[in-house]
């Protein structure tokens, strides 16, 4: 995706927004000659990057190649709105309207329109930020390693086929057929 495109044109609806990018990368300085106003933090760790996910409002994470997306997760336990496509980590964390907004794979108007939309209410930006947090307070390791029990067992013929989904609801699940 464009990454600015969401920004500009929740700018063109909210001129007093401010971008802010952590991270560093070879597109920095492409992106800090295009949008000189935007804040670029370089890298950030620790207390330092929590910091400057506490002092959001949104995030918008317009990534088409992440894998685990620990930014996402972050993000939502920093009770940030978050705005991200229906893919990958933010597909398996986000509830489209409930604790954040999703949207189409690769659909870069969607996604920029879902940020103009979100970035003019701020009682609803405040609504997913705490439901987010919310949310992924219950993500614990406790309950991965859970998670991941139940999975072997099923795979290994063993278990009695629950596991929990990423709505925290326990489901049952017909487990493998057996090769004979």
């Amino acid at each position: 995706m464009e990454p600015l495109a969401a920004f500009e044109a929740a700018r063109k609806r909210a001129p007093r927004a401010r971008l802010v990018l952590v991270g560093d990368g070879p597109s920095r300085r492409e992106l800090q000659s295009r949008c000189p106003d935007a804040i670029l933090a370089g890298t950030r760790r620790g207390e330092d990057l929590a910091a400057y996910y506490a002092s959001g409002d949104m995030f918008l994470f317009p990534s088409l190649t992440e894998t685990y997306g620990n930014v996402t997760v972050e993000a939502l336990a920093s009770g940030l709105a978050a705005i991200a496509y229906n893919y990958a980590a933010a597909a398996a964390h986000i509830r489209h309207g409930h604790n954040g907004l999703l949207a189409d794979f690769d659909n870069t108007a969607e996604f920029a329109a879902l940020a103009a939309e979100l970035v003019t209410n701020m009682s609803r930006i405040r609504t997913l930020g705490a439901r987010a947090r919310l949310d992924i307070a219950a993500h614990d390791w406790g309950r991965v390693v859970q998670q991941l029990e139940s999975v072997l067992e099923v795979a290994a013929g063993t278990g009695g086929g629950r596991f929990y989904g990423s709505s925290g609801s326990r489901r049952t699940r017909t487990p493998m057929p057996q090769s004979t």
